[in-house]
Protein backbone atom coordinates (compact mmCIF):
# COMPACT_ATOMS: atom_id res chain seq x y z
CA UNK A 1 0.00 0.00 0.00
CA UNK A 2 1.15 3.08 -1.02
CA UNK A 3 2.73 5.47 1.80
CA UNK A 4 0.88 8.44 1.24
CA UNK A 5 -2.95 6.38 1.41
CA UNK A 6 -1.64 4.30 4.49
CA UNK A 7 -1.76 7.51 6.52
CA UNK A 8 -4.21 9.22 4.70
CA UNK A 9 -6.95 5.98 5.37
CA UNK A 10 -5.31 6.25 9.29
CA UNK A 11 -6.63 9.45 8.97
CA UNK A 12 -9.83 9.34 7.61
CA UNK A 13 -10.17 6.44 10.74
CA UNK A 14 -9.77 9.44 12.69
CA UNK A 15 -11.48 12.10 10.84
CA UNK A 16 -14.85 9.82 10.47
CA UNK A 17 -14.90 9.39 14.10
CA UNK A 18 -14.97 12.77 14.90
CA UNK A 19 -17.56 13.32 12.40
CA UNK A 20 -19.43 10.85 13.92
CA UNK A 21 -18.77 12.05 17.34
CA UNK A 22 -20.19 15.53 16.19
CA UNK A 23 -23.45 13.46 14.87
CA UNK A 24 -23.84 11.14 18.27
CA UNK A 25 -23.77 14.63 20.35
CA UNK A 26 -26.92 15.42 18.29
CA UNK A 27 -28.89 12.13 18.28
CA UNK A 28 -27.75 11.52 22.22
CA UNK A 29 -28.52 14.78 24.01
CA UNK A 30 -28.49 17.96 22.17
CA UNK A 31 -31.43 16.98 20.05
CA UNK A 32 -33.68 15.91 23.04
CA UNK A 33 -32.85 18.77 25.38
CA UNK A 34 -33.45 21.13 22.36
CA UNK A 35 -37.09 19.46 22.60
CA UNK A 36 -37.54 20.13 26.58
CA UNK A 37 -36.63 23.73 25.75
CA UNK A 38 -39.84 25.54 24.47
CA UNK A 39 -40.11 25.36 20.58
CA UNK A 40 -39.46 28.63 19.95
CA UNK A 41 -35.86 28.14 22.46
CA UNK A 42 -35.26 25.12 20.74
CA UNK A 43 -35.71 26.03 16.59
CA UNK A 44 -33.64 29.40 17.65
CA UNK A 45 -31.24 27.24 18.88
CA UNK A 46 -31.00 25.44 16.10
CA UNK A 47 -31.44 27.90 13.81
CA UNK A 48 -27.90 29.50 15.33
CA UNK A 49 -26.29 25.80 15.12
CA UNK A 50 -26.71 25.74 11.91
CA UNK A 51 -25.80 29.26 11.00
CA UNK A 52 -22.14 28.60 13.15
CA UNK A 53 -21.66 25.06 12.15
CA UNK A 54 -20.24 26.29 8.30
CA UNK A 55 -17.58 28.26 9.82
CA UNK A 56 -14.83 25.91 11.25
CA UNK A 57 -13.40 22.65 11.70
CA UNK A 58 -16.74 20.31 11.49
CA UNK A 59 -17.48 21.68 7.90
CA UNK A 60 -13.67 21.36 6.69
CA UNK A 61 -13.78 17.43 8.07
CA UNK A 62 -17.21 16.81 6.92
CA UNK A 63 -16.65 17.82 3.12
CA UNK A 64 -13.27 17.17 2.96
CA UNK A 65 -13.95 13.23 3.79
CA UNK A 66 -15.72 13.66 -0.07
CA UNK A 67 -12.89 12.82 -1.88
CA UNK A 68 -11.00 11.05 0.63
CA UNK A 69 -13.84 8.94 0.98
CA UNK A 70 -13.92 8.87 -3.02
CA UNK A 71 -9.87 8.45 -3.58
CA UNK A 72 -10.24 5.67 -0.79
CA UNK A 73 -13.04 3.65 -2.54
CA UNK A 74 -11.08 3.82 -5.66
CA UNK A 75 -7.72 2.49 -4.20
CA UNK A 76 -9.23 -0.34 -2.39
CA UNK A 77 -11.56 -1.68 -5.38
CA UNK A 78 -8.56 -1.01 -7.79
CA UNK A 79 -5.25 -1.40 -6.49
CA UNK A 80 -5.69 -3.45 -2.86
CA UNK A 81 -8.29 -5.24 -4.18
CA UNK A 82 -10.03 -8.53 -2.89
CA UNK A 83 -11.20 -8.74 0.52
CA UNK A 84 -8.92 -5.66 1.87
CA UNK A 85 -9.75 -4.04 -0.54
CA UNK A 86 -13.47 -4.21 -1.00
CA UNK A 87 -14.31 -3.07 2.85
CA UNK A 88 -11.73 0.06 1.80
CA UNK A 89 -14.23 0.86 -0.75
CA UNK A 90 -17.22 0.24 1.28
CA UNK A 91 -15.76 2.51 4.14
CA UNK A 92 -15.37 5.58 1.53
CA UNK A 93 -18.82 4.77 0.09
CA UNK A 94 -20.41 4.72 3.16
CA UNK A 95 -19.08 7.73 4.40
CA UNK A 96 -20.48 9.61 1.12
CA UNK A 97 -23.81 7.98 0.75
CA UNK A 98 -24.51 7.75 4.22
CA UNK A 99 -23.54 10.88 5.71
CA UNK A 100 -22.78 13.48 3.37
CA UNK A 101 -25.66 12.23 0.54
CA UNK A 102 -28.23 12.30 3.45
CA UNK A 103 -27.21 15.31 4.85
CA UNK A 104 -27.28 16.40 1.58
CA UNK A 105 -31.20 15.30 0.57
CA UNK A 106 -32.42 14.99 4.11
CA UNK A 107 -30.76 17.87 6.69
CA UNK A 108 -29.92 20.47 4.40
CA UNK A 109 -33.54 20.82 3.44
CA UNK A 110 -35.05 20.86 6.88
CA UNK A 111 -32.31 23.05 7.64
CA UNK A 112 -33.03 26.16 5.18
CA UNK A 113 -36.68 25.48 5.64
CA UNK A 114 -35.84 25.93 9.23
CA UNK A 115 -33.53 29.19 8.75
CA UNK A 116 -36.80 30.50 6.66
CA UNK A 117 -39.02 30.69 9.87
CA UNK A 118 -39.94 32.93 12.40
CA UNK A 119 -39.36 31.09 15.72
CA UNK A 120 -42.65 32.93 17.59
CA UNK A 121 -44.76 31.94 14.40
CA UNK A 122 -46.85 29.08 15.41
CA UNK A 123 -46.17 27.19 12.16
CA UNK A 124 -42.92 27.33 12.63
CA UNK A 125 -43.48 25.87 16.14
CA UNK A 126 -46.02 22.94 14.57
CA UNK A 127 -42.67 22.40 12.02
CA UNK A 128 -39.99 22.02 14.73
CA UNK A 129 -41.86 19.37 16.74
CA UNK A 130 -44.12 17.48 14.33
CA UNK A 131 -41.48 17.28 11.83
CA UNK A 132 -38.09 18.53 12.01
CA UNK A 133 -37.48 17.06 15.73
CA UNK A 134 -38.61 13.64 14.68
CA UNK A 135 -37.02 13.60 11.04
CA UNK A 136 -34.34 15.41 11.48
CA UNK A 137 -33.00 13.28 14.13
CA UNK A 138 -33.42 9.78 12.30
CA UNK A 139 -31.63 11.04 9.83
CA UNK A 140 -29.16 12.54 12.01
CA UNK A 141 -28.60 8.89 13.53
CA UNK A 142 -28.54 7.76 10.61
CA UNK A 143 -25.03 9.62 9.69
CA UNK A 144 -23.92 8.87 13.36
CA UNK A 145 -24.01 5.23 12.24
CA UNK A 146 -22.38 5.66 8.37
CA UNK A 147 -19.79 7.48 10.27
CA UNK A 148 -18.97 4.94 12.73
CA UNK A 149 -19.53 2.61 10.13
CA UNK A 150 -17.03 3.80 7.64
CA UNK A 151 -14.27 4.36 10.81
CA UNK A 152 -14.52 0.22 11.94
CA UNK A 153 -14.54 -0.95 8.06
CA UNK A 154 -11.88 1.53 6.99
CA UNK A 155 -9.85 0.24 10.49
CA UNK A 156 -10.60 -3.27 9.21
CA UNK A 157 -9.26 -3.09 5.54
CA UNK A 158 -6.26 -1.31 7.09
CA UNK A 159 -5.85 -4.42 9.65
CA UNK A 160 -6.90 -6.84 6.96
CA UNK A 161 -4.62 -5.46 4.23
CA UNK A 162 -1.50 -5.35 6.58
CA UNK A 163 -2.16 -9.21 7.55
CA UNK A 164 -2.29 -10.31 4.12
CA UNK A 165 0.76 -11.34 2.00
CA UNK A 166 2.18 -8.72 -0.18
Amino acid sequence: MSPIIFYLAHFAVLAYALVGGVFLAFSDFIMRALSLTSGQGGAEAMQAINREVVRWVFMVLFLGLVPVSLLLAAYGALVVGHGPGFVMMLAGLTYVVGCFGVTAVFNVPMNKTLAGMETSAEATLDYWSRTYLPRWSFWNTVRTVACGLSAALLLFSLAWAAQSPA
